[in-house]
């Protein structure tokens, strides 16, 4: 090696010991936070409040690191996905060891030990997302492209038990056997403890990002449209969405009441708009959680669809539009479709914008 090439690879092993060093104190936090809030020791949780600090003074280093890095070697291709990638995974990383200091402070307002049962569950999500975490870490050091994927399929698995955990929440409180200031505080430590394998599956797309220059794909949507008969305006709007956004989202429709088929007039006039329609079937309307949580928004197009849907998962958002005029049994006229369709092709691409940007497709 140069003597150039020596001092490049010196400056580099000193960001990665900094990442380690980083990555070990976050490690620990979270493991504590959890240890006191499972345990009720409110000491453990004021130490991991303090030690907060030296993980922000560790994360401010590494940004500096980093800057000189770049001016002292002006980097190029893989070295500065590199370096672009350890900014943002330290930013990561602090926002874990903030997710483990919320967790010490709702520790420390509790009044009494969590539930035998809602204490299983935490220590279960507990270990999947520090399992998550811990891998994710060593895919970044190692470089290991196939540990990250790996990771980050599992770190999606933290979102579906949460759902099953919030509602196990509800009961308790119920229940009326906590303070609802604890049954709030519980809460928000299972939301964190989500949070970190969000950011564990952040970690991996910044392995992927740096050894391979790939970058994190946009998500698709699952959008449910929901009516009474599943004859009309869900038809329509799935038929809309589906040709307007066909990479951004799936969609699917369900009625209440559901008429066992979509409306001939409204699939000959999608037909003349130039939808495919042999494939638009309503489906019978999902019961509740955990169904519902399979879909990001549900969209009720015709009064309130809540009282139909029952409890709604968490993490699912149900919104109304009020689109086209109200038809009375058999009087789906052709000014009335014209409307609809008008309305619906607006809201549709209004909510496809806002949650992929300008650019949904």
């Amino acid at each position: 090696m140069t003597h150039y090439e020596q001092r490049l690879e010196r400056d580099l092993q000193t960001i990665r010991d900094r990442i380690g060093a980083l990555a070990t104190r976050v490690d620990a936090a979270v493991e504590k936070s959890v240890h006191a809030l499972l345990h009720f020791e409110r000491e453990l949780a004021s130490r991991v409040i303090l030690n907060d600090h030296p993980i922000n003074a560790i994360r401010r280093e590494i940004e500096s690191l980093c800057h000189v890095f770049v001016a002292r070697h002006l980097p190029s291709a893989g070295i500065l996905r590199y370096i672009s990638s350890v900014l943002r995974l330290t930013v990561e990383l602090e926002r874990i060891g903030d997710y483990a200091v919320s967790m010490a402070r709702e520790t420390v307002q509790l009044e009494k030990r969590l539930p035998e049962g809602v204490a299983r569950d935490l220590d279960m999500l507990a270990q999947h997302s520090r399992g998550g975490l811990q891998q994710a870490l060593e895919s970044f050091q190692d470089g290991n492209v196939d540990l990250a994927r790996g990771t980050k399929r599992q770190a999606s698995e933290a979102r579906s038990d949460f759902d099953q955990v919030y509602l196990d929440l509800l009961r308790e409180a119920e229940q009326g056997t906590r303070p609802i200031r604890d049954i709030f505080a519980i809460l928000f430590a299972f939301i964190r403890l989500v949070r970190i394998s969000d950011q564990t599956r952040n970690i991996c797309e910044e392995t992927l990002f740096a050894v391979t220059g790939e970058s994190k794909q946009p998500g698709r949507f699952r959008i449910l449209f929901v009516d009474e008969k599943a004859t009309f305006r869900s038809v329509m709007a799935k038929a809309i969405a589906r040709k307007a956004f066909p990479a951004s989202g799936e969609y699917e429709i369900a009625g209440w009441r559901p008429a066992g088929g979509p409306d001939p007039k409204v699939l000959e006039y999608l037909d003349a708009h130039g939808h495919a329609v042999d494939t638009i079937t309503p489906q019978p309307l999902p019961p509740g959680p955990p169904d519902l949580a399979a879909y990001n928004v549900i969209v009720g197009l015709e009064g309130d669809a809540a009282p139909h849907l029952g409890a709604i998962p968490f993490r699912t958002t149900l919104i109304h539009w009020d689109v086209g005029p109200g038809t009375a049994e058999g009087e789906l006229t052709d000014e009335i479709l014209e409307a609809t369709y008008k309305e619906l092709t607006t809201e549709v691409r209004e909510l496809m914008e806002t949650l992929r940007g300008e650019q949904a497709c």
